[in-house]
């Protein structure tokens, strides 16, 4: 079953599109990135290695991970650069008002 959670404020996240936020949603940590065209969730640990996506730099819609550099599409969770070869899980978002909301399927 999927629901919408309040995971945010708008408030919360920085201004800046090149930082991210940690956040938990049902005990699993998730990053949330603003971009120009709007707010945008993925799990927050490579999937190479453990270390926090939230951390990384980010270029343009991509995210880099601080501990190996495997770059990661910020809209899909897509795979965009070595080492790693799989995708991290990428949620929809949507804001009402100042809140943001994420799609959390069972």
């Amino acid at each position: 079953m999927a629901e919408w959670i309040k995971v945010a404020e708008l408030s919360d996240l920085p201004d800046e599109p090149e930082e991210a936020i940690r956040i938990t949603c049902r005990a699993r940590p998730i990053a949330l990135f603003r971009l120009e065209d709007g707010v945008f969730a993925l799990d927050d640990i490579c999937s190479h290695e453990y270390s926090r996506l939230s951390e990384g730099e980010v270029w343009d819609d991509e995210v880099y991970c601080p501990k190996h550099g495997s770059r990661f599409n910020i809209r899909t969770g897509a795979v965009r650069g070595l080492p790693a070869t799989r995708p991290v899980g990428s949620y929809p978002v949507k804001r009402e008002g100042a809140s943001l909301y994420l799609l959390w399927k069972e």
